[in-house]
């Protein structure tokens, strides 16, 4: 076992997001991963950052840009608008979160929709556009004539990290880099992404590129464009929307985790935040039936990026990891959304024996996977 800690930043939150994030950090217990792994916990819950006036979100925010790794739990987004609202502003903008990806890809055993089997990758801006956009109404309330504004914003260097990191990413699966904003009819302020989009395309010339309007890759997604692995670049909103598309596509919400990351000059991983992409999900409370897979695929996807931060094995720990989940569902140890009868802890608990057994198995072979 490596012997220098591994600290990853753990943002609590509430309700089944709470019980799923402590049934995932199982996977990370360093007698199951081989790593000295050591947890940094901050209370995200409403209550805490009620109390704290959102203090408790901007601490973890600080914690996290000095470890560089965070997982999060999903937390609950009070309606009113006076109340401390998302955390997820306040953590993106905190650690300069420019990015966020998430990842469809077929779970074995599970049919997918529209015959989807490749990965599908939606590359989407961390910030600014719809979210946080200054709104007001104009006229009587309620009348005929009241008429409701909203001023959205986007930067350059949010795009072309958008941009940038698509390439990349199709780059390493092999694969097309396709869609993009509706820059015909915003050619002055979504036209902003698709000139990036171009320019990525020139600096990566050995990557397949499709730009496609937003509405027509819905259509695409929907009647077979993803002939090969797709990543689709995406304003904010638009991604949001793109993702939670993708995901039933493959099978479940909970079939995918969802990582932000913020880049230096170079578009190099500074800090990487995963997360589930689901929300909350007050109904199934202390069942132990919901899906624990993207929480625990959220922490194989901290371990990778340690690994680019140049921590030892937890490459191996997180392949192990991703592996056995995939492994373990299509063995027919699935909870309720996928067709099966495990509940939340059995299926957490098949996964770690299976991430074990790997890493001894490997370790017997003297493998570096």
């Amino acid at each position: 076992m490596a012997t220098t800690p591994l600290t990853i930043t753990i943002l609590e939150g509430d309700e089944t997001g709470q019980e799923l994030l402590e049934q995932a950090l199982r996977v990370l217990d360093p007698e199951v991963v081989g790593l000295p792994v050591e947890l940094d916990r901050y209370d995200l819950s409403l209550a805490k950052r009620r109390e704290t006036g959102n203090q408790v979100v901007e601490d973890a925010a600080r914690a996290m840009r000095e470890s560089g790794l965070g997982i999060k739990a999903a937390t609950i987004t009070p309606e009113g608008k006076d109340d401390v609202g998302s955390p997820n502003r306040i953590v993106r903008e905190g650690v300069d979160g420019k990015v966020i990806i998430r990842t469809g890809r077929r779970i074995p055993g599970v049919t997918p929709v529209a015959g989807v089997y490749l990965p599908i990758s939606v590359v989407r801006m961390a910030v600014d556009d719809a979210y946080g956009a200054e709104q007001w109404r104009e006229g009587e309330d309620g009348s005929h004539d009241e008429i409701a504004y909203r001023t959205e914003k986007i930067s350059r260097g949010t795009c072309r990290a958008v941009a940038e990191y698509a390439f990349r990413t199709a780059q390493k699966m092999g694969g097309k880099v396709y869609g993009g904003p509706k820059w015909t009819v915003s050619p002055v302020y979504e036209g902003m992404l698709k000139e990036e989009m171009d320019a990525a395309a020139q600096r990566h010339p050995d990557v397949w590129y499709q730009p496609v309007l937003i509405d027509a890759t819905y259509a695409g997604l929907v009647s077979g464009a993803a002939d090969s692995p797709l990543v689709i670049p995406a304003l904010n909103r638009d991604g949001d929307c793109l993702s939670d598309l993708v995901m039933p596509m493959f099978g479940s919400i909970a079939g995918a985790e969802s990582v932000l990351l913020a880049f230096d000059d170079n578009f190099n991983t500074q800090v990487a935040m995963a997360e589930a992409p689901h929300g909350t999900a007050p109904a199934l409370l202390g069942k132990d039936v919901a899906n624990p897979m993207a929480m625990i695929l959220a922490c194989g996807a901290v371990l990778n990026y340690a690994s680019d931060r140049g921590f030892e094995g937890a490459d191996r720990a997180s392949r192990a990891i991703y592996e056995s989940v995939l492994e373990a569902v299509g063995s027919g140890v699935r909870t309720p959304d996928l067709g099966g009868g495990a509940g939340t802890t059995e299926f957490t608990t098949d996964v770690l024996g299976r991430v074990q057994t790997k890493l001894e198995v490997w370790a017997s072979l003297g493998s570096t996977v």
